[in-house]
């Protein structure tokens, strides 16, 4: 618009070191608005976060110096100017010079990059990493990126449902050096950006030195004392194996339909794919503008990981695949060691939906977190799986004593179909972008009633241990410019509040 913006517009702040960026990725700074907002004004803010964004420029300025190819190089001058000039474009661009920059021996992303902490998933939080690869956890992954062709056929959807082409990812084993944001978490499939991800490729991440951090041996709530045992040992691969094919088949898998711009579409609109859940030919597909994010809104981000979990228990009991992870000989015996690890991917993904309910709010009734929302679902699929695959037991009015029971046996004849049928639903609605029916379906699934509400989570609660947290160490600049010191601290609470101390902060 090139008349005056009108002085009562909604304002949406761009975090940028500048108020005025000197070029914009788009002509205006507002806008008038049509639909239920017509008659309302919008208004684009530059400057937010400004003292903040200043420095991160003048830091990756330094950091650019030291690119040690083509890729790196570009990279850091398109988040200089992401993060100067409040330019998402540039960040975009950043991630595609960092998605070609192969098996660096140190890794690093940084910018606002997860949504689960917006209600209204949209708005991003600022996080960053830097770690170093670990080679010989790097080479298994890298198995499984060079089977993935053949893996992924297995799940249950058409081809038509499915990329055209595999992109094959990087796939690294990371050790982090430094994780800043609210969280750390165990693995990573980025960038967000869904038009790169389908269209030119990604990377996975897995931290391995965040999935092997351990407390002290202790009981595992829910968990039948003859399971304890198996459950200490299978624990760590168990989560190694959901680590990998959620990241890399999971979150990489699966095609958006999409009106890409009016007139093209990237499916044959004139003889459209049968829809696998109906019966019928598709009826619904992304509009021209639209992005999973916009259509599925707040829903999104737990529906995605809930997608992204459930790939993982529909492969897992594949013992081909349990064999890349250096578990057995592909050979299948539920009673052998890759069995054993088989049994604690399912049975640990109950006893998460379990654990889920202390982020469930019973004022609210709304989950405060998309992984454990995700989780809780997954664990009403066995609870629906029939035969008594899974069921929760206890002999005490208060559920003092209850824990999970889960047929190892049934896994390939229940527990698996019911998990095919569940995810067959959650991708086909994501890639017709139906919200109306992912919504009815992920709300029944994700739904507490009240024997959860009023008799397990007061359990849950009680027996909730501590959240874990991390202490990092820092690094430091030698005094004579020639080297830099790694300065770690003791796992106690005096050792995260020593390394929050002796932290720079921008």
């Amino acid at each position: 618009a090139s008349t005056p913006c009108p002085p009562q517009a909604c304002e949406v702040l761009v975090a940028s070191a500048v108020t005025e960026p000197p070029t914009r990725d788009i002509k205006d700074t507002w806008f008038s608005l049509d639909g239920p907002y017509k008659g309302k004004s919008l208004r684009l803010v530059f400057g937010d976060h400004q003292v903040e964004m200043a420095k991160i420029a003048r830091n990756l300025t330094e950091a650019k110096k030291y690119a040690l190819n083509e890729n790196e190089d570009h990279m850091q001058a398109e988040y200089i100017k992401a993060f100067h000039d409040g330019s998402m474009y540039a960040h975009k661009d950043s991630q595609r010079h960092w998605i070609k920059d192969k098996g660096p021996t140190v890794e690093c992303n940084i910018g606002f990059i997860e949504t689960y902490r917006d209600p209204h998933g949209i708005r991003g939080e600022w996080e960053g990493f830097a770690a170093m690869i670990n080679k010989e956890r790097t080479r298994a992954f890298g198995e499984l990126v060079r089977s993935a062709p053949a893996q992924i056929p297995k799940l249950p959807w058409p081809a038509a449902f499915e990329k055209d082409k595999f992109l094959a990812p990087d796939f690294t084993s990371l050790e982090v050096l430094t994780f800043a944001g609210s969280g750390i978490p165990a693995g990573i499939n980025i960038p967000n950006y869904d038009d790169i991800r389908q269209n030119e490729g990604f990377k996975n991440v897995s931290l391995g030195n965040v999935l092997s951090a351990a407390a002290p041996k202790e009981p595992i709530p829910f968990i039948r004392p003859e399971d304890q045992d198996v459950y200490d040992a299978c624990k760590d691969p168990a989560f190694e194996v959901q680590v990998g094919l959620h990241e890399l088949l999971g979150h990489g898998c699966g095609k958006l339909l999409q009106e890409t711009e009016p007139g093209k579409f990237n499916f044959d609109v004139e003889d459209p794919p049968l829809n696998p859940v109906t019966g019928q030919k598709v009826a619904s597909w992304y509009k021209p503008g639209e992005t999973w994010g916009s259509v599925f809104g707040g829903m999104g981000p737990s529906y995605e990981e809930c997608r992204a979990e459930s790939v993982a228990m529909s492969l897992c009991p594949d013992y081909s695949i349990l064999k890349i992870f250096g578990l057995g000989d592909g050979s299948e015996d539920i009673n052998s060691k890759a069995g054993d690890v088989l049994y604690i991917c399912y049975l640990s993904m109950a006893r998460a939906g379990i654990a889920a309910l202390q982020f469930w709010d019973p004022n609210s009734r709304k989950w405060g977190q998309a992984h454990m929302q995700a989780r809780f679902a997954i664990m009403q699929v066995f609870l629906r799986a029939g035969a008594d695959f899974c069921t929760l037991t206890s002999s005490q009015p208060d559920l003092s004593d209850l824990v999970i029971t889960l047929d190892r046996s049934k896994i390939p004849t229940h527990g698996k179909p019911a998990v095919d049928a569940f995810l067959q639903k959650l991708h086909v609605f994501k890639a017709t972008a139906d919200l109306a029916s992912a919504k009815q379906f992920y709300e029944d699934y994700t739904h507490v009633d009240e024997w959860f509400a009023q008799k397990v989570r007061p359990e849950v609660i009680r027996q909730a241990k501590p959240r874990k947290v991390f202490v990092q160490g820092n690094t430091f600049l030698k005094e004579d410019g020639e080297g830099v010191e790694l300065r770690e601290y003791e796992a106690s609470p005096e050792g995260m509040i020593q390394s929050f101390v002796e932290r720079e902060y921008i």
